[in-house]
């Protein structure tokens, strides 16, 4: 077994022992974690992978999972710049713990530039370019000509077989009911 190998068992059993019972720890698999970050209303997902010679390398950071599409551009380059920073100082040892409590440290100060204002504004001009993009092509309806629209309502009317369809001279039993002298019971 390689020493990469081995620190990444060793560090396996640190974080189950160190997370157990934590519910923002998540273990994907044996060389993906995520640790959840809460901050008042706001929060985000961290997400740590290990490549095959980890830790001699830094591990894969990622921020692009579908529970932190609300961040800010600007709020995610942050935390991959603290990230990024602090993997730097721990190439050759075990850095995914570190990592996520270095996080932890900074996390009220990375999330307050996640303002909702900002949030809405980004929202609203997405709305805005999508709703350009379809503005820019009419919807085309099919045009029938008069001979077509009346063929149309023959068909309907009468039916395939040349026979009208079944009740399309009912008497309106309300209407009939209605007109009717009302009789003292």
């Amino acid at each position: 077994m390689s020493d990469d190998a081995e620190q990444q068992a060793e560090e396996i059993e640190v974080l189950q022992s160190i997370y157990e019972g934590d519910e923002n720890f998540k273990q994907c698999n044996s060389t993906t974690y995520q640790y959840k970050y809460t901050e008042g209303d706001k929060s985000f997902i961290l997400e740590i992978s290990w490549g095959p010679t980890y830790p001699t390398e830094k591990p894969n950071v990622n921020l692009e999972i579908f529970y932190n599409q609300h961040l800010l551009p600007a709020v995610k380059e942050k935390i991959l710049a603290v990230v990024n920073t602090e993997a730097e100082q721990w190439i050759g040892c075990a850095m995914t713990y570190t990592l996520f409590e270095c996080l932890k440290e900074k996390v009220s100060e990375i999330l307050a530039e996640q303002t909702e204002e900002a949030v809405v504004a980004r929202v609203e001009k997405i709305v805005i370019e999508d709703q350009t993009e379809t503005s820019k092509k009419p919807e085309k309806k099919e045009q029938l000509t008069k001979a077509q629209k009346r063929r149309a309502w023959d068909r309907a009317e009468i039916g395939r077989a040349g026979e009208k369809p079944r009740g399309w001279d009912w008497v309106d039993i309300v209407k009939h009911l209605s007109q009717a002298p009302h009789q003292p019971s």
